[in-house]
Parts: structure tokens; C-alpha cells; sequence
């Protein structure tokens, strides 16, 4: 039995599935949509909400958390930068958004977009412009 055993292992030991974390963790940041497979988005919501709460107070302390849990200075920056902040800063909770996807071709696995909730597409430029 799983009493109080919280997470999925996806296959990986330890160390590869906290690399595996923050990886992702890095790229939603930095991009913030990705798509992966349905069962690695929902335990990256899980790992990534956190840091957003976290980023809502600007200390150097929490700075510092972040940076030590993620390890990669340009995904800090971005996560505690004042338009970051302000987007999330009336939100309790739910910073992000799992939509499901079709089917992988390769191995038929469930595929899902992750993005953050206030998310919007780039506007395209037209040729007219």
C-alpha cells in the first residue's frame, strides 16, 4: 500500500527525476507553455506553483530558495521580475493550466500542454506589415 506516498516516479531514480523537474520547471519559466506528456505536467504543477507563491514576496531569502531549488539564474530573474509578479500577485493558487493533447505517435503516450493561467499566443506579424 501507498498510505502518504505523494508523487509519481517516472521511471527514474531520485537524482534524475529532480533534474528532470527542473528542467522543466526552467523551460515553463522561460517559455511559459511546454508540451510533455500528461503524467510528467502534473507533477510538474506540482513542483512549479511553489516557486510562483515563493516569488511573490521579493526577499533576498527567497531569492535564494529558488535558487537553490532551481539552479539556473535566468528562470530566477524572470520568476521574481516585477511583470511576473504583478500577473500572479491577486492569484490564491492555480498558476497553471494542463489542457490535453492527442496522442504520441512513437509510443501512444498522453500528451498535455502546460502553460501558466494568464498565458496568451504572440501575435503573429502579417507580411502587410
Amino acid at each position: 500500500m501507498r498510505h502518504n506516498v505523494a508523487g509519481k516516479r517516472l521511471g527514474r531514480t531520485t537524482n534524475q527525476r529532480k533534474a528532470l523537474m527542473k528542467n522543466l520547471a526552467t523551460a515553463l519559466i522561460q517559455s511559459e507553455r511546454i508540451e510533455t506528456t500528461l503524467v510528467k505536467a502534473k507533477e510538474l504543477r506540482m513542483f512549479v506553483e511553489p516557486f510562483i507563491t515563493l516569488a511573490k514576496n521579493d526577499t533576498v531569502a527567497n531569492r535564494r530558495l529558488a535558487m537553490a531549488r532551481l539552479g539556473n539564474k535566468e528562470a530566477v530573474a524572470k520568476l521574481f521580475g516585477a511583470d511576473f509578479r504583478k500577473r500572479f500577485e491577486s492569484r490564491p493558487g492555480g498558476y497553471t493550466r494542463i489542457l490535453k493533447m492527442s496522442h504520441r505517435l512513437g509510443d501512444a503516450a498522453d500528451m498535455a500542454l502546460i502553460e501558466f493561467v494568464d498565458y496568451t499566443l504572440p501575435e503573429l506579424k502579417t507580411e502587410a506589415e
